[in-house]
Parts: structure tokens; C-alpha cells; sequence
């Protein structure tokens, strides 16, 4: 009867483990879900607001925003540090020179340029900063930054 009590508690104490860990994956993957309808929902106000902060942003330098044109590729990550959810959407953006700038003058001011506009989820919202990481698409981007962030399948 003894060695019954041997084999039942660590079972289980097991089976409580597993419940516990099954209850918050399922809660974070309904997080993840709902995170990720609400960007596709608010997608059309979201890349407004990267295009009028990235715009004003005076990077890069001597040029000025003419047009973002997006792609549906869209990567989902989550930092490793802070956990917090971003999603990395590729765009092609198309610029002028500035007037009496530095770039004035060089042809290939005109030429379209691949890059990944960066959102990011904080206070329950979809936010952007303006962030793009230029020449890299997002699959291309998600390896680029593989040291600090995870790819959320």
C-alpha cells in the first residue's frame, strides 16, 4: 500500500503541472489570436500612422516619404526579454530628395527600396514608432534580429 502512495502523488502533482501549463498556453494563445485580428482589423489606420512617423522622422536623411506601397507579408514576433508582441509587415517605399539636400541630384533617389515597417503591441494596442528596417523583407528581417526576438508560427 505504501509504494501506491510513491506512484500516486508524483502523478499527481504531474497531472497538476501539466493542467496548469495547458491553461496558460491556451489563454496565450487566445491573447495571440485576438492581438493579431485587432492588427489586421486596425491594418489601414496602423500603416497611416507608420507612414506620417516615419515621414517625419528625417531619416533618411535628404530624403523625403513619397509613397508606401504594402505587401501581405506579415511576421509575428515576441521579444525575449519583454515578451512583448510585434509584428514586422513588409512595404515598398518610394522617396524625393529634399530641395537643396545632400541627395539632390542622385539618381537613385527615384529607385523603389524593399523594407519591413515595425509595429508593436504595448497597452493592449498596435502601435509604430516609425521604425523601418531598410533592404530586408520581414522573413529576412526575423533572422536578422533572431538574438533578441522568437517567430511566432
Amino acid at each position: 500500500m505504501e509504494s501506491l502512495w510513491y506512484w500516486l502523488v508524483p502523478m499527481a502533482v504531474i497531472l497538476g503541472l501539466a493542467y496548469f501549463f495547458w491553461r496558460v498556453g491556451r489563454r496565450y494563445a487566445g491573447d495571440l489570436d485576438a492581438a493579431r485580428a485587432r492588427f489586421l482589423e486596425q491594418r489601414p489606420i496602423l500603416q497611416e500612422a507608420f507612414f506620417l512617423a516615419a515621414s517625419t522622422s528625417g531619416k533618411p536623411r535628404g530624403l523625403r516619404w513619397k509613397e508606401c506601397q504594402w505587401d501581405n507579408q506579415i511576421e509575428w514576433l515576441r521579444d525575449k526579454q519583454t515578451r512583448q508582441l510585434w509584428a514586422l509587415a513588409g512595404v515598398t517605399i518610394s522617396f524625393e530628395a529634399i530641395e537643396g539636400g545632400d541627395m539632390e541630384g542622385v539618381a537613385a533617389v527615384g529607385d523603389l527600396r524593399n523594407a519591413t515597417a515595425v509595429f508593436f503591441f504595448q497597452d493592449s494596442r498596435w502601435q509604430t514608432a516609425g521604425r523601418t528596417v531598410f533592404n530586408l523583407d520581414p522573413g529576412a528581417a526575423v533572422a536578422h534580429f533572431s538574438a533578441g526576438f522568437e517567430r511566432i508560427v
